[in-house]
């Protein structure tokens, strides 16, 4: 199962518990970049630029949906692109998504997200714009997770993807 959503919707959180349920194992991407590099993701973005960091992403996206079989959460960005959005084809895909003010009540406006620096509710808008249909494409369910405990989303993902917790 793949989890993909904005930021701060919950994809790390609502996978592990999605993991635990299923007895699975869990994996988030970001984490591998992290892992691998040494650096925070705000920290690759502003020495090397979000190009860099989109290139860190494809590969660790691309190990990952090889290697692994359990609960496997995706950055917000990895599916821009191209290559990403065909690997997960075929694959039990849930989007996490979440309205503007969700978001910000989540993410805060003085978080470390480098593509919320300036303007984050204008930032995310646009985010959005670009994103959401490309979260669509790749997404067998879309799980709204506003005024939802992360418990609430793990169940509705798994009565959505019509799964059955251990």
């Amino acid at each position: 199962m793949v989890l993909v959503g904005p930021m701060g919707s919950g994809k790390s959180t609502v996978g592990a518990l999605l993991a635990q349920r299923l007895g699975a194992p869990y994996r988030d991407t970001d984490a591998d970049i992290v892992a691998a590099t040494g650096r925070e993701i705000s920290d690759i973005f502003v020495d090397d630029g979000e190009p860099h960091f989109r290139e860190l992403e494809r590969e660790a996206v691309r190990r990952a949906v090889a290697e692994h079989t359990g609960v496997l959460a995706l950055g917000g960005g990895a599916i821009l692109d191209e290559g990403t959005r065909t690997l997960l084809s075929g694959l039990p895909v849930a989007y996490l998504s979440m309205d503007v003010e969700e978001a910000v009540r989540r993410v805060g406006l003085g978080a470390a997200r480098p593509l919320l620096a300036v303007n984050p509710r204008r930032q995310w808008r646009e985010l959005m714009e670009a994103r959401r249909h490309l979260y669509t494409e790749v997404a067998r369910v879309v799980v709204a997770t506003d005024d939802r405990t992360p418990e609430e989303v793990a169940q509705a993902v798994l009565d959505a993807l019509e799964l059955k917790d251990v």
